[in-house]
Order: structure tokens, then sequence, then C-alpha cells
């Protein structure tokens, strides 16, 4: 027995580590810009660090990153992909970082579908939604992919699965994955479900790299590697999700079963806060 307390503990101290780290995403969302602009940048700091150290910044000022920006959005080759849609980029600064966001997308098949965004969690996604939304950047698109994992996929204006604007964005809300079985011979106990039914969530390509295209999932679905950014969860409209997660599909140009028979129709996406304004969409940010 103990053997498996071990495993247990183990795997408690695992989840907790989890949650703990989570639960300063937003610490670390500020401290990704930094990250994502990659080595040189890196270098550099290390050597004004250096700098700093030796009295050359000794003033009241701070920085401009360091003072508000809390998104990275890292551009995209539009010459090199060209299903990508320039847009410009969303604000850096002075976005909302708790509370909620009402999405809603009304669709050619059933009642609009609303999904709250987890502002706290998925910063930068809520962002990145708000601006896209308040471009139109979704309207009258189609939803090109029913997947397997039970997730109708939408936000492609191509329609090709390899389009988006010309940024994406990090991973900000993955949730745990599935435990490793126990080596018993007793019944492992059920996953808990990574993706419940009605769960919204990015989808990058390649994994990790977001930017417009989004997962609506109209079953549960559980992954041992969760690969999907949470944004939201459906809160209206989940019959008409159901609805069309029950669109017959054939194989796409890649040999997956994917594509609908049917056209799906985003008529319109639009952002309305709820518990404090979406942020105004901006074209020219540097």
């Amino acid at each position: 027995m103990a053997p498996s307390k071990d495993r247990q503990r183990k795997l408690a101290r695992a989840k907790f580590d989890r949650q703990q780290a989570r639960r300063a995403v937003s610490e670390r969302r500020r401290r990704r810009i930094t990250a994502g602009v990659g080595t040189g940048l890196a270098l550099l700091l290390i050597i004004a660090g250096v700098a700093w150290a030796g009295g050359a910044f000794d003033s009241d000022d701070t920085t401009d990153t360091e003072a508000g920006d809390i998104c990275l959005w890292t551009p995209q080759n539009a010459a090199s992909n060209t299903d990508l849609k320039e847009v410009g980029t969303p604000p850096t600064k002075d976005l909302p970082e708790s509370g909620t966001e009402t999405m809603t997308i009304a669709t050619d098949k059933g009642d609009p579908i609303v999904v709250s965004m987890d502002v706290e969690n998925a910063t930068c996604a809520a962002a990145s939604f708000s601006f896209l939304a308040g471009k139109k950047f979704f309207d009258n698109t189609t939803c090109h992919a029913i997947t397997a994992d039970g997730a109708v996929q939408c936000g492609d204006p191509s329609g090709t699965g390899n389009g988006g604007p010309t940024y994406s964005f990090y991973d900000e809300n993955l949730p745990d994955g599935a435990p490793e079985p126990e080596p018993s011979a007793s019944a492992a106990p059920a996953a808990e479900v990574t993706y419940p039914k009605g769960t919204v969530a990015m989808v990058g390509n390649p994994p990790g790299s977001n930017g417009s295209q989004f997962l609506m999932f109209f079953k549960d679905f559980t992954a041992a590697d969760p690969a999907y950014s949470i944004v939201g969860t459906v809160t209206g409209g989940l019959d008409t999700l159901e609805k069309i997660g029950k669109i017959p599909t054939v194989e796409s140009d890649a040999g997956e079963k994917v594509t609908p028979k049917e056209k799906i129709t985003v008529q319109t996406l639009t952002v309305g806060a709820a518990d404090a304004a979406a942020p105004s969409a901006s074209a020219d940010q540097s």
C-alpha cells in the first residue's frame, strides 16, 4: 500500500503545484513580454541590468514595457502564408485582467451561441477576440471542421485551417492532463474531463501559437496532454452547438474526416463586456 500512497501524494503535490502556477498567471503574463521577444532582447536586458547596478539608470522613470504591457503579439508573415488576413494588432496596455466578457456567435444553424470568456485566466485571448470582433474579422466566415475530439472549429476567414490574423499569442490557460494509471490490477479511476462540453478553447497551428481559430466542444473530451488553451464556456445556445456537432463530415484535403457536408456560416461574432468595458480596437499599435 505504501507505494500507492506515495504515488497519490506525488500526484496531489503535482496538481497543487499546477494550481499554484495557474493562480500566478497574471503575474507571469506581465513577464512573458520579455520572454517572447527572444534571446537577443534577453541579452540586452542582462547588459542593462549590469548598467543599472552601476547606477547608469538612477532615475524615477520606468520603461513603457515595465509600466503597462500585458500581452505580446508576435508578428506572422502574410507573404509566406497568404491565408493570413492583415487587420493590425490589438492593444498591449490597459487591458481588462479580471471578470468576464460576453462573446456572441450568430450562425445560420439556430439561436446564437453565447460564451462567457474568462478574462482573468485568458486575458490575451479575450483581448484578441474583442479586437478582431471590432474589425468584423469573423463575420461571414465558416466553421471549417468538426473534429474527432467532439469540437466545432471556427475562426479562419480563409476556411482552409491555415488562416488567421497576422499575429499570434501564447497559451494562457491550459488544463491539467490526465494522470498516469496506477500500476495496479484494480480498475483505474475515471480521468477528470479535460474539456467539458461547452468549453471554448484556442487552437494554434503549431500548438501554442494562437491566432483566431477556436474550438467549441459539443461533448466531453479528455486529453492526456492538453494542447488547447481554454478561453471560456458556452452559457447560451448549447443546443445550437450540439446540432452543429451532428452534421456529417467528409474527408478534407489532408485526408481527415472533419469537413462538414453542410456549410456552417458564422454570420456575426461580437464581444460585449459583462463586468468591464472591452478594450477599443486599434489597428496601429507598435
